[in-house]
C-alpha cells in the first residue's frame, strides 16, 4: 500500500516516512502543495496524510485538486491548529479524519488502519487477498487482523507480508533474502538483523508459545517454514 505524505517541515516528514516505512508501508514525500498534487497525480497512492499549512498550496487546495482526481481515496489532515473551523472546513471539502500535531507513533499509525478499514466498509470493498487459516489462527488481510478464539491480533502491511508468503509457500522453506526481497523489497540489508528481530516480535503476538512456533517456523540455516 502506497501514502502520499505531504508535510513542509522536514523532521515531520522524515519522522513520518521512517515509521510508516517500518510498518511495511511505500512512501511518497512532498514538502509543499503543489509537490503534493503532481505526486498524486503521479503515483496514485491508496492514501494520503496532508499538513494544513504548506508552501505552494495549503492542505485545503491540495485536497480539492486530489478530490477532483479521485474521490475515494482516504485523506487524513495533519495540522497545528485546534480551532474547529479547520477540521470542519477540512472534513467538508472530502477529508476522512485529522490529527492535531504533536501526536504520537502509535497513534496515527492506530488511525491509518482505522480509517481504511472504515473506508473499505463504506464502499463495500475487500483487499484482494482471501482470508486464510495459520494453525489455528485466523487471518483476515483485508482487516489487517489475525483472530484466535474470538481475540484480536493487530497486524501491520508488514507482518501480513510475512504470513502471505509463508502460507502461499506452505511446506516450503523461505529462504532469508526471498523473505527479504518479498517483505522489505531491494532496499532491505541482508546483513541487519531488522528480519530476525520482525519475526521475534511477529511471533509473540501470533504463537501460542513463541519458545516452540508452529505458525513461523526457524529451518536453521536456510529461513523460514509454515507447515
Amino acid at each position: 500500500m502506497k501514502i502520499l505524505i505531504a508535510e513542509d517541515d522536514d523532521h515531520t516528514r522524515e519522522a513520518l516516512r521512517e515509521v510508516l516505512s517500518m510498518e511495511g508501508y511505500d512512501l511518497v514525500t512532498a514538502s509543499d502543495g503543489l509537490q503534493a498534487v503532481d505526486f498524486f497525480r503521479a503515483t496514485r497512492p491508496d492514501f494520503v496524510c496532508l499538513d494544513v499549512m504548506m508552501p505552494g498550496q495549503n492542505g485545503y487546495e491540495v485536497c480539492k485538486q486530489i478530490r477532483k482526481m479521485d474521490e475515494s481515496v482516504p485523506i487524513l489532515f495533519l495540522t497545528a491548529k485546534a480551532e474547529e473551523i479547520d477540521t470542519v472546513l477540512g472534513l467538508e471539502l472530502g477529508a476522512d479524519d485529522y490529527m492535531t500535531k504533536p501526536f504520537g507513533v502509535k497513534e496515527i499509525i492506530a488511525r491509518i488502519r482505522a480509517i481504511l478499514r472504515r473506508t473499505a466498509a463504506r464502499a463495500g470493498t475487500k483487499a484482494p487477498e482471501q482470508e486464510f487459516v495459520m494453525d489455528d489462527l485466523k487471518i483476515v488481510p483485508a482487516e489487517l487482523r489475525a483472530y484466535r478464539e474470538g481475540a484480536e491480533i493487530q497486524l501491520s502491511p508488514r507482518d501480513m507480508k510475512v504470513l502471505t508468503l509463508l502460507y502461499a509457500r506452505r511446506g516450503k522453506v523461505v529462504d532469508r533474502n526471498t523473505m527479504a526481497d518479498e517483505v522489505w523489497g531491494v532496499d532491505y540489508f541482508p546483513e541487519s538483523r531488522a528480519l530476525d528481530q520482525h519475526i521475534s516480535q511477529l511471533r509473540k503476538r501470533v504463537e501460542r508459545d513463541p519458545a516452540n512456533p508452529q505458525i513461523i517456523r526457524t529451518v536453521h540455516g536456510a529461513g523460514y517454514r509454515f507447515e
